[in-house]
């Protein structure tokens, strides 16, 4: 049980068995703070078969984690995410919900309305924000002048119901987003669909008022997995790789050329940083990092939401499905949304 003092061991469900669901099982079994206490899933014999295998309970609907847990994942289909966060949290249950958190914006602002309202803690699954390459690389980026992002990989049917964007593109919005400190100034955004009936395959281009311009290319019609994101700034290329959680800074020290009578020739060397970077499971830092805020807020009884970053995210990846769906091309990017500068 958790004390008062916000301290103790917690109690921890997860809504949703499957593919996704079974890592955050897993996460939470081998922290040793944690009580993992329930299993949920309306597949009765899928939610047994799991808690199983953890030696937990397993329950067929949200509503019996009711004071049977403190924390609870929810890895649900999208559709679904709403519903079960909102029940979930007025339950008194902190919750981590993946992304996407909601199918629109109004009912992402409605749960973060009702977690202030009730002092919960509700936060979303951008796991890419707790790789330990991504954390040590938002030490590094100064005045970047190009950002090029490709999460590239196979078609998975599990998740066919989702486009790219929400699928996989969101998450590297939400790291360009946070990695530039300026306003988006113009986006332009093409998609097409090859396995399922939305999006597989999309390419965005957004333009800063600082003029950096980022490019965010999404793929799940490619054979092979490439996750990487290159930022290129007055001093040097930076090559982050997610999946190894590599880092590499390319810097320049010395540019020559010689001319003779057919051609100029030239020289350039450079040399290679390859930057320490703690290596950890992404997912089980996103957890406890929900923890450490359920705690906090337990022993303060203030809550601390990062509601800015999580709407801005979802805002823009709902733009960029839109403008594909409706072969838009290009806007200007609309002020009136959560990211704008006047709403920060």
């Amino acid at each position: 049980m958790v004390s008062a003092e916000g301290q103790g061991r917690i109690r921890a469900g997860v809504v949703g068995a499957g593919h996704m669901g079974q890592y955050h099982i897993l996460a939470l079994a081998e922290l040793w703070d944690v009580d993992l206490v329930a299993i949920c899933d309306t597949d009765v014999e899928r939610a047994r078969s799991v808690a199983s295998q953890y030696s937990v309970r397993s329950v067929s609907t949200h509503h019996e984690l009711a004071g049977l847990v403190d924390i609870a994942t929810v890895a649900v289909p999208t559709d679904r995410h709403f519903e079960v966060a909102r029940e979930l949290l007025e339950a008194g249950v902190d919750v981590l919900v993946e992304k996407p958190m909601t199918s629109t914006l109004e009912e992402a602002k409605e749960l973060f309305r009702i977690a202030r309202q009730l002092g919960r803690v509700l936060h979303v699954g951008h796991v890419e924000r707790f790789n330990g390459a991504v954390q040590e690389l938002r030490k590094i980026v100064e005045r970047p002048v190009l950002v090029e992002s490709r999460r590239l990989g196979p078609f998975v049917p599990r998740v066919q119901s989702d486009s790219v964007v929400m699928d996989l593109m969101i998450h590297d919005i939400d790291i360009v987003l946070g990695l530039v400190d300026s306003e988006p100034r113009r986006m332009t955004a093409v998609g097409r669909s090859i396995h399922s009936e939305v999006a597989d395959v999309a390419n965005v281009q957004i333009v800063f008022d600082s003029g950096t311009m980022a490019t965010i290319t999404a793929s799940r019609a490619t054979e092979e997995k490439i996750r990487t994101l290159a930022i290129t700034q007055p001093d040097a290329y930076i090559l982050l790789d997610y999946a190894d959680q590599d880092i590499q800074i390319h810097r320049r020290v010395a540019q020559e050329y010689t001319l003779n009578r057919e051609s100029i020739r030239y020289r350039q060397a450079s040399f290679v940083e390859r930057l320490f970077v703690h290596k950890d499971n992404p997912l089980k830092l996103e957890i406890r990092h929900l923890i450490s805020a359920a705690r906090a807020a337990r022993a303060t009884g203030q809550v601390e939401l990062p509601e800015t970053e999580d709407l801005r995210s979802l805002a823009v990846a709902l733009e960029i499905e839109r403008m594909i769906r409706e072969g838009r091309g290009e806007i200007a990017w609309p002020k009136d949304l959560p990211w704008s500068a006047a709403s920060r």
